[in-house]
């Protein structure tokens, strides 16, 4: 990209620029200028840090053109100039018809997406009229038990004419099924429904910890998926390989990259192995990241991976379809950056948080609310988020040209800084044997632990400032928003429901159909029809959670995985 002679005459000009900062350097104690993630910053960025990469490729090559090999640059050629992003708020609380009225608020007010929270016995496997629901039901997420649940959320919601994404993983198979129920209902033909299932056990066993079954069952009901969504629901992303739980758990950008990858490549290599084609399924994978509070580096974050996983859909796993090379990608801002001191400060972070995500060109966002620290969020709080998102993209310009920092120094040297960071984990962890090995042995944890640990010292020792936490504090501070309140009354209307739900549906149609899901789980047939089949029954998802455990059993972190750094 740069010429020898060029470079020469770049690297006399720094150096008579070096000796003139001297100057200003001597004047002053400088701090150490470093990331999020704990990388240092130069000072100064110039041609010669793109030129000096240790990449084989040109730096013209690995930054190349929107829309082209190896994307870099974005997905799309045209990207927010024909479309813009998704714009989805998280929703779910309460009963499914609490549920139902937030998500007509959010399409009212221009969102054009929906997501879909979970409460934790759902996400668990549990129904709300369990023992262990107790307390929890409708909490963090919309109570759902069986498909009369779904119906009620959906209700006077065309399925077919809106994008939506759920947040679930363990019965992430069973919620997708209620799904397609619904729509079949409706009368929508399963070929046009979009959006998308989270879907990643992997990153449950490493972070976020709200698995069930083992590994290995784990993987098999989403390659049933992932077989039966390519033939019959060709525009759902059955996965959203999610780096954003990895995050949340303390990693650093750079393990957040390099973990949400091998994740990805570990369910590339089980669909291959289980039989399908790459270019059968890839295209329809999907991923989910964090939009922490460096700016530049979430930037460079999304770069590097769309780059790394280009090169490998290509050239490790033989994909011949340029669809399968795509990395799409959801951001969501950060929670774990979002402070209960001096709240409305966090509708400034997720503002800059969700900048960054639309200047690595994602196709999806979705913006915390400012109370999310203390609560599920208020509708007031909501509304701020959507209008975050509205602002960034009718009135700040940065939607007028593709990809406006290609090109930028420090932003493609740190993109290839973190590409090559993500490529030794990459072989550490092949060296260890694989994901799942690693997941075992509890390598994955136990390198969260170290850089939560190392983030928690610098907070105390001042060396990263969080404004209104450890620094520019306020005496006598007192939390004056209003803030969502679940009643207790929605656990017994929904364990009502429930009830009653089971006490009419056909007994002789459940029966039948939990016991073929028992025959196809302890066999070879694809599991995801037997869970569609018990969906339509109204079977509940406690119900086909517990014939699953019954015959694969639950899984149970290891001693290993457990300890303490």
């Amino acid at each position: 990209m740069y010429s020898p002679e060029f470079l020469k005459k770049q690297k006399e000009r720094r150096l008579k620029w070096e000796k003139e900062a001297e100057k200003f350097r001597a004047k002053k104690s400088l701090p150490r200028f470093f990331t999020v993630s704990g990388v240092d910053i130069d000072e100064l960025y110039t041609p010669e840090s793109i030129a000096q990469s240790d990449s084989d490729e040109s730096s013209f090559d690995r930054i190349g053109f929107p829309g082209e090999y190896p994307y870099t640059r974005g997905v799309h050629h045209t990207m927010y100039r024909t479309r813009l992003w998704t714009m989805r708020q998280f929703a779910g609380m309460g009963t499914p018809k609490q549920t139902n009225e937030r998500f007509h608020y959010i399409l009212k007010q221009g969102g054009t997406g929906l997501s879909t929270a979970f409460d934790l016995p759902t996400l668990m496997g549990y129904d709300s009229d369990h023992p262990r629901s107790l307390g929890e039901v409708g909490k963090c997420g919309v109570a759902v038990d069986t498909l009369a649940d779904m119906e009620l959320i959906f209700d006077g919601i065309n399925l077919g004419d809106v994008s939506t994404s759920m947040t679930i993983n363990s019965p992430a198979s069973i919620l997708l099924a209620m799904y397609l129920a619904v729509a079949e209902k409706q009368g929508v033909p399963f070929e046009k429904l979009r959006g998308t299932l989270q879907n990643d056990i992997l990153k449950e066993y490493i972070a976020q910890k709200e698995f069930i079954f083992p590994p290995v069952p784990s993987l098999r009901l989403i390659t049933d998926m992932m077989l039966y969504c390519s033939k019959h629901v060709p525009q759902y992303n059955t996965i959203s390989i999610s780096g954003y739980h990895i995050r949340e758990a303390g990693a650093t950008a750079v393990q957040e990259l390099a973990f949400t990858l091998a994740d990805g490549f570990q369910y590339v290599e089980s669909a291959i192995e289980a039989g399908l084609d790459v270019d059968q399924f890839a295209p329809r994978l999907s991923h989910f990241f964090n939009a922490h509070s460096d700016f530049f580096e979430e930037i460079a974050k999304y770069r590097a991976a769309r780059r790394i996983w280009a090169k490998r859909m290509k050239n490790k796993y033989g994909a011949k379809n340029p669809k399968s090379w795509l990395m799409r990608f959801h951001t969501q801002t950060a929670g774990c950056s979002l402070t209960a001191q001096q709240p409305e400060n966090n509708i400034v972070r997720v503002a800059l948080q969700a900048l960054s995500g639309v200047l690595g060109g994602t196709q999806s966002l979705h913006t915390n609310s400012m109370d999310e620290t203390l609560a599920l969020p208020s509708e007031k709080a909501v509304l701020i988020a959507l209008r975050t998102q509205q602002v960034i993209a009718y009135e700040t310009g940065v939607v007028n040209t593709v990809d406006p920092l290609a090109g930028s120094y420090f932003v493609e040297a740190l993109t290839d800084q973190m590409e090559a960071e993500a490529e030794k984990y990459f072989d550490e962890i092949e060296r260890r044997g694989g994901v799942l090995q690693c997941i075992e042995e509890g390598y994955f944890q136990r390198e969260l632990s170290r850089a939560a640990y190392a983030h928690q010292r610098e907070l105390e020792k001042k060396e990263r400032i969080i404004v209104g936490v450890n620094e520019f504090t306020m005496e006598d501070e007192g939390i004056d928003i209003p803030v969502l309140y679940i009643d207790k009354q929605v656990e017994k209307d929904q364990s009502a429901f429930v009830k009653k739900v089971k006490a009419e549906r056909d007994a002789e149609k459940v029966k039948a159909t939990l016991e073929q899901l028992r025959q196809v789980a302890r066999g070879n047939g694809n599991t995801f029809e037997a869970l569609l089949d018990c969906s339509r029954a109204y079977c509940s998802v406690g119900e086909m959670c517990d014939v699953l455990r019954e015959e694969w059993g639950e899984y149970t972190e290891t001693q290993e995985a457990m300890l303490p750094t």
